[in-house]
């Protein structure tokens, strides 16, 4: 009697376990399937709409993240509202020569990103997976050079503790730096080796080979000048962030951190590399941003939502450029 009735029991252990089994192989297959539909989703780009391209755009035209939309838009006096926004969603972006580059942010825990490579007609041509966030986009004058910095940890510079990982494409050769904390760094004069070393902000010269960025060590920031040639980098100075190289070589735009607290810590600066002089600008208010040169003379940034200009000497005042906007870029 208890011999048939352990056989039954076993009988109906079984089958709850193939009834249990179905189910969890059932919810495994469901969650893959909402995980691979996420992943779908999260891959669809916001693609332009036909006719918004940088070449395009009539010269000079200045193009921005339209925060209304996510989407590029650039200033055009003959449209509604005196701008355009048709192209891709970035949340991060940056142009010049024949090429833009659009950081995407993807859905999910933990953050991860896409880097876009765009041809003159906003077209895609490389995606690369990223992790983290966006917070820094380049290309350089000649359209051949990209530079991204991604928050890895943290998500404001304003912190004590963030982490940043900033990358490096050569669009000629194709050869990506994933990381630039790995360059051979030379600080006051020495070889410098540390493990709390970041870097972000790059700024690239005329000649795709030198370029300039913030390293952040010790608690202190410094701007460095890069070799990719010689694959090198040495601190020129302290206390500067996201450096912005002007179009004739000769100058450098800059946060420079003007107090210790948390609301608006840096000011605008320009300095001049050959004399070693720098001055604020005429920007008092505390601007978190990668500057842009628009013309020899004149700065563009985002603040409290929208685009300004403003003189690099120092002289005049800020200019509202356009509201509800954020990473300009003027495409040469």
């Amino acid at each position: 009697m208890h011999a048939e009735t352990d056989a039954r029991l076993s009988r109906h252990a079984r089958a709850w376990i193939l009834v249990l089994a179905l189910v969890l192989l059932g919810g495994g297959a469901t969650a893959y399937t909402l995980r691979a539909a996420s992943g779908r989703q999260a891959g669809a780009i916001v693609t332009p709409v036909a006719g918004f391209t940088l070449d395009g755009s009539r010269p000079g035209a200045l193009h921005f993240r339209d925060t209304a939309t996510g989407r590029v838009a650039r200033l055009d006096p003959s449209a509604s509202g005196g701008r355009v926004a048709g192209g891709p969603a970035c949340d991060r972006f940056h142009a010049a020569g024949p090429t833009a580059l659009c950081l995407v942010r993807r859905p999910g825990v933990p953050a991860r990103s896409y880097a876009l490579v765009l041809d003159d007609r906003l077209r895609e041509t490389r995606r690369i997976a990223l992790p983290g966030i966006p917070s820094r986009a380049r290309v350089s004058a000649s359209g051949r050079m990209l530079s991204w910095t991604m928050f890895a940890t943290g998500d404001s510079y304003a912190r004590s503790s963030f982490s940043t990982r900033t990358s490096i494409l050569d669009l000629r050769t194709g050869y990506l730096v994933k990381n630039i904390e790995q360059i051979p760094l030379t600080l006051d004069g020495r070889r410098y080796h540390a493990p709390d070393v970041n870097y972000w902000g790059v700024s690239f010269a005329a000649d795709d080979n030198r370029f300039y960025a913030t390293v952040s060590t010790d608690g202190r920031t410094h701007l460095v000048e890069g070799d990719m040639a010689n694959w090198s980098a040495r601190t020129l100075r302290e206390n500067v962030e996201c450096p912005s190289l002007s179009p004739d070589g000769t100058r450098l735009a800059f946060k420079k951190r003007v107090s210790e607290g948390p609301r608006e810590p840096w000011r605008l600066y320009v300095y001049d590399l050959r004399s070693g002089r720098e001055h604020p600008v005429a920007e008092r208010r505390g601007i978190d941003d990668q500057a842009l040169w628009t013309d020899p003379e004149t700065l563009a940034y985002g603040y409290g939502g929208a685009v300004w200009s403003v003189p690099a000497d120092g002289t005049g005042a800020p200019r509202q450029l356009a509201r509800g906007a954020s990473s300009p870029a003027l495409p040469r």
